[in-house]
């Protein structure tokens, strides 16, 4: 994934001309990689939506959605590493359009569910497929921003989690109404066919737009490629290491444990969200998918201002952690909201643009200290660990729904996980940069 720029002597550029690069830089990429992350993010939660039609078709159980909901962050897990190691060899284009065709096919397939243990089993594979593209992108992006951009950009891409429950929401229910009993199939296995079925084609499309590095971009003039190369020069990592020393690193595994407490807490409202409003006294299933958009709206909101004034300011530990510590509060405050619509939406609200304004500042602090080869394997690791919190959450809030017949336990569970994540990210201090030395005249 590294790669050599074009040994010229070029003009070094004015800030209008390196804004200017770098605005062309973003919208070439990031329009599209949100597209991509949006469609995986919806084909990870539609779930959520297809749980009440299913749980009435098959008798499926709070417990039963909630294993079924995370059993996909297993094969997800299981394959995160290996996929990310491979696409430092062989590049963005193949390994997003490989990730992309098969779980497309693996959502689409989602239409046979019948029972639970077709439930688990489609699910699995849906991870194992999705496997590598969250840590991919954010691996690719660090060869075209530098870091002091890098907290903007990245919340750019990961507004693909708010965005794809802004579009998903209305869109599913729209899809589950509007379609049911068409050409015999219910309305959640037409969801499945019309959300899954676009991926196969960004599949296809991703291999002939992107580049692998901005070396091979054709779009860039071999001057803007330069300034590129030096750009990227000014900010250093504190560290360069082999994969195999940064498995050594104890705080590749702090950040770990942070991304895994924010990743409890995005999806504690991503698999359940619906479930909850019903509970609050929503019961028509579009005015769910409507109710769902005001959350993840305030979510985009809070995830700009927060990362553009971490990176404003060159701080990411205070803009991670107080976040957190708003969000433990709103779930706290969501599992005695039912009911209470009001109290419902306000405290779901706040758990959710607490949680995202945390995660969309998380990834420019791993981006930035790992390079080299560590960045592949590390960024990955990072991302596994933290994922498996996509097993956890919706698993523990679902067996304590079903136990305890409310959400008050799961909600007080995930909201004392994302104090934990807070007072980590606060307790973390990286290395200083080591600035690069002037060659000798």
């Amino acid at each position: 994934m590294a790669y050599a720029a074009t040994l010229i002597t070029v003009s070094p550029p004015d800030d209008g001309a390196l804004g200017r690069m770098y605005r062309k830089i973003s919208w070439r990429l990031l329009p599209f990689l949100l597209l991509c992350y949006s469609l995986a993010y919806l084909d990870r939660v539609n779930i959520s939506y297809a749980k009440i039609a299913m749980q009435q078709e098959f008798g499926l159980t709070d417990a039963a959605y909630g294993l079924a909901a995370g059993i996909f962050f297993i094969g997800y897990v299981m394959f995160e590493v290996p996929s990310n190691l491979w696409l430092a060899r062989v590049g963005i284009r193949k390994t997003l359009s490989r990730i992309m065709l098969l779980w497309g096919v693996a959502s689409t397939s989602m239409l046979f569910v019948h029972d639970s243990t077709t439930f688990y089993v489609l699910r699995f594979f849906l991870g194992v497929f999705e496997a590598g593209f969250a840590p991919g992108m954010i691996l690719y992006l660090t060869l075209w921003f530098s870091g002091k951009r890098r907290a903007q950009v990245m919340a750019c891409v990961l507004l693909a989690g708010p965005v794809s429950n802004i579009v998903g929401g209305p869109l599913s229910t729209w899809i589950m109404q509007a379609f049911a009993g068409a050409q015999g199939l219910e309305g959640w296995q037409w969801m499945f066919i019309l959300e899954g079925a676009p991926c196969i084609l960004l599949g296809v499309v991703a291999y002939f737009f992107l580049s692998d590095s901005p070396a091979q971009a054709p779009w860039l003039s071999t001057e803007e490629k330069q300034w590129l190369a030096n750009d990227l020069e000014q900010t250093p990592p504190s560290k360069q290491h082999t994969f195999a020393a940064a498995l050594k690193d104890w705080r590749i595994y702090v950040m770990a444990l942070i991304y895994f407490c924010l990743i409890c807490g995005l999806y504690t409202v991503s698999f359940w969200l619906p479930t909850l409003l019903r509970d609050a006294g929503v019961k028509d299933i579009v005015d769910i998918g409507l109710y769902s958009v005001i959350p993840y709206s305030a979510a985009i909101v809070a995830m700009m201002i927060n990362a553009r004034r971490s990176d404003r300011l060159s701080e990411r530990r205070w803009h991670g952690a107080v976040p957190a510590f708003m969000g433990a509060g709103g779930l706290v405050l969501t599992g005695f909201s039912s009911g209470n619509l009001p109290l419902a939406l306000g405290s779901i609200t706040l758990a959710t643009l607490s949680t995202y304004a945390a995660y969309a500042v998380f990834w420019a602090r791993p981006s930035t200290y790992l390079k080299g080869t560590a960045a592949a394997g590390g960024i990955a690791l990072i991302n596994s660990i933290g994922a498996f919190g996509g097993f956890v959450s919706p698993s523990i809030i679902g067996f304590l729904k079903t136990l305890t017949g409310s959400f008050v336990t799961g909600m007080a569970a995930m909201a004392a996980l994302l104090v934990i994540g807070g007072v980590c990210t606060l307790a973390l201090r990286l290395p200083a940069p080591v600035m690069p030395q002037p060659d000798a005249p």
